[in-house]
């Protein structure tokens, strides 16, 4: 296979990786940060963290797998961005890891029940925000030298259309956070998730709005065809997905939910493409999938080993959820 082909299907698979975990992890996200809006007490906690407790570590594979693709597929990408947004993603790193901490201790240290379920919640909202500041930064480009090295500071980073997409995969995952719990829950915490569900889903159209109107701004690639046509799945999902919630329709609302996350994920690969990463100072030091990545045995290998190993956790996901369906006993 000619390596073009393989550059392209690899940008493909890096962004079936990365919008794949948005979505499965997305909702426990939601739900962490969710939890003192969702719950009513200890017992309404116990429910929320059984209802993630058994797939959480499994959603986490998917990013594990996109960094991994990143850095096999695309190391000069990989480089640029890590180094770039290096306190940002050690930030991050914290974040997710005091978030498994607490996921964990929470049901074993009754001493400090309140501290774990409070740095869950910061844990899960930070990381919620970062993904979404870094994912804006990608797209509207980042000053980049000749030696495709990362020109910028910190500061730089937190820019409003980087912050207003940041807010954007925020309220994305909180929505899918509300309506897996009301997937997952009954009673008073089902009418709680519903409820929230409605007034998130008001923040979350307001900030789509926003953020195509400072896209045809900032960023001259928003103007492609594609993108407009990921933009109207992305809206048509959003409307149906209120639709689903004002009739109670649970499951629903949360495919809905997660297609307008998709859509936004389309929109993203639609105005990058063939970028990896943009610069803002001279587009002549764009970080392309031509430019940056490995040899064509690497993505051949890569590619085969994918193809054996993608199906392999695609049924694994199927299966553990398939095996804990249904609503979440309290206890």
């Amino acid at each position: 296979m000619a390596i073009e082909n393989l550059q392209i299907i690899w940008f493909l698979v890096l962004g079936l990786l990365l919008a794949g975990y948005s979505v499965l992890d997305g909702f426990d996200l939601g739900i962490g940060s969710l939890l003192p809006f969702l719950s009513d007490g200890e017992m309404d906690d116990s429910t929320l963290f059984n209802s993630i407790g058994p797939v959480w570590d499994g959603n986490e594979v998917w990013l594990i797998t996109a960094g991994g693709a990143l850095f096999a597929a695309f190391p000069h990408a990989y480089a640029t961005v890590f180094s770039g947004f290096y306190l940002p993603f050690m930030i991050l790193l914290f974040a997710l890891v005091f978030r498994a901490v607490s996921l964990e201790f929470w049901s074993l240290d009754e001493k400090r029940k309140r501290i774990w379920r409070m740095t869950f919640t910061a844990g899960s909202l930070t990381a919620s925000l970062i993904y979404g500041v870094a994912l804006g930064n990608v797209i509207a480009g980042i000053p980049i030298e000749e030696n495709m090295e990362y020109a910028g500071g910190f500061m730089n980073l937190l820019n409003p259309f980087s912050l207003t997409i940041g807010l954007l995969g925020l309220s994305a995952i909180l929505l899918q956070g509300s309506t897996y719990a009301s997937i997952k829950t009954s009673g008073g915490l089902l009418e709680r998730a519903r409820n929230l569900s409605k007034k998130i889903w008001i923040a979350y159209a307001a900030i789509v709005v926003i953020s195509m109107i400072l896209a045809s701004i900032y960023v001259a690639e928003s103007r492609k065809p594609a993108v407009w046509v990921c933009s109207s799945i992305t809206v048509f999902s959003l409307i149906l997905n209120r639709v689903f919630i004002n009739l109670g329709k649970d499951l629903a609302s949360f495919i809905t939910s997660s297609s307008s996350l998709l859509g936004l994920w389309a929109i993203s690969g639609s105005i990058l493409f063939p970028n990896l990463v943009k610069a803002s100072n001279n587009p002549d030091y764009n970080l392309t999938i031509y430019n940056s990545s490995s040899g064509q045995l690497t993505l051949t290998v890569m590619l085969i080993i994918a193809a054996i190993g993608m199906p392999i956790v695609i049924a694994y996901s199927v299966y553990i959820y398939r095996v804990f369906k249904g609503k979440t006993v309290q206890n």
